[in-house]
């Protein structure tokens, strides 16, 4: 079980409020270890309650699991059994922690279908917890997102309303989500690779953030939960209207000439300081002023410096500097110490890496990188870290001696790699 201080998130990370999680995978899981598919739902029913408990620790209010759904019925009557006397031992497992962590139960979904024995157990916790009011655990069983609109739409023609009187508002109402205090929901995981949504939560998730996990459920650690909040809140989330935060206005072209100019230290002239040149492009890239430029010039100047020795611990200390910097002018979120860690990794990493094939741990550091310096997803950060190895890998080749042409491709990449960055930045 993961601690406290292991969960403990960057300050200013935005937490989501309602969290809905998509629990694939316990049966693979379960045959690719040998094991029966009843054990792998054992080890994910497991894992929910780690992760509802690891989830409250973060600071998310609204948890919902989706447990069975209106479509699981076509499953064997053996494996429904099993599944519905599971439910009943979660709910049996949890009401003591849940009273004590004052987190409210709710059932969200159809009940006439559900054996008597559950529903009494349903109806119980339910009602034990009702007063509950610091945290909310929805229980989704035998539930359908078109279902779940379905019924609502009943209830709105059993009432006689309108229809002229029927809008967004009043169908907010009669979802099975109504008179929560954070009914729509801002994040949704859904594990083992499956990159659908199956219809869950439908009126409820119109504009959340989506979060693809490769591993299957019982894998889904709170680590990895951990991992998932700090990829949204990177993200920026418009809700249909315009994006109102700061832009970068630097120029690629510009701005990988630059580059690409401190890096070809053996052309400098011997009149030039290589502090110069790493100046003029920090002030083309965040557009800083001549006097800061040339403080954050000094402070990246030291690091590399520090970093081309291989003395990594050094180089932290100017480069946290910098990145403290760049966060007090820019006004981004993220942690400098973090910031820092993931460059001089990234720095080690890349030491005379010249094989795409073995790129793998570098471009995952240059995701986390950029993902977290420019505060987007990991899933967006994707190609921008790509032409990052790529440009790095060309630089190596030129400096090894390899021919010039290695740096016109280190150019090409780092061109490629700005415009990537300013789409999702600008």
């Amino acid at each position: 079980m993961a601690s406290e201080a292991e969960l403990k998130l960057p300050k200013g990370t935005k937490v989501p409020d309602h969290l809905a999680i998509i629990p694939d995978g316990n049966r693979r899981w379960a045959r690719s270890r040998g094991l029966h598919t009843f054990l792998g739902h054992k080890a994910g029913f497991e894992r929910a309650v780690e992760l509802a408990r690891s989830a409250r620790k973060i600071g998310i209010h609204t948890v919902t699991l989706w447990g069975f759904s209106t479509e699981n019925w076509d499953r064997t009557e053996e494996e429904i059994k099993y599944l519905m006397r599971l439910y009943k031992k979660l709910i049996d497992d949890y009401l003591v922690e849940a009273d004590r962590d004052n987190v409210k139960i709710v059932h969200l979904g159809r009940k006439d279908r559900l054996p008597k024995f559950l529903l009494d157990k349903i109806q119980f916790a339910e009602k034990k917890t009702g007063n509950n009011s610091k945290y909310i655990m929805n229980l989704a069983i035998d539930y359908g997102g078109q279902d779940d609109i379905l019924r609502a739409v009943k209830k709105v023609v059993s009432a006689g309303i309108a229809g002229n009187d029927i809008n967004k508002d009043l169908i907010d109402k009669y979802v099975d989500l109504r008179d929560q205090p954070y009914p729509y929901v801002d994040l949704m995981i859904r594990t083992s690779g499956e990159q659908r949504t199956s219809g869950f939560l439908l009126w409820n998730s119109a504009y959340c953030e989506y979060y693809w996990e490769n591993d299957h459920f019982p894998d889904f650690t709170p680590e990895k939960l951990k991992t998932a909040v700090l990829d949204y809140s990177r993200r920026r989330r418009r809700f249909g209207g315009n994006d109102i935060e700061e832009h970068f206005f630097f120029k690629p072209q510009i701005t990988a000439q630059m580059e690409l100019k401190w890096w070809r230290l053996a052309n400098i002239p011997e009149d030039t300081r290589f502090r110069d040149y790493a100046t003029a492009h920090i002030k083309e890239q965040f557009g800083f002023s001549k006097d800061l430029a040339k403080e954050a010039g000094i402070l990246f100047t030291q690091a590399v410096i520090e970093g081309n020795k291989k003395k990594w611990e050094n180089a932290k200390i100017p480069l946290k500097k910098f990145y403290a910097l760049i966060k007090e002018e820019i006004k981004l979120a993220f942690e400098p110490s973090l910031v820092t860690s993931l460059q001089v990794n990234l720095w080690k990493e890349m030491v005379d890496k010249r094989d795409i094939e073995n790129s793998g741990d570098a471009e995952d550091l240059a995701k986390s990188l950029y993902a977290e310096v420019y505060r987007i997803s990991l899933f967006q950060a994707t190609k921008v870290a790509h032409l990052c190895v790529l440009a790095n890998m060309e630089k190596n080749l030129a400096i090894r001696g390899y021919g010039d042409e290695h740096w016109e491709k280190a150019e090409d990449y780092l061109q490629k790699f700005y415009s990537a960055l300013k789409e999702r930045v600008a």
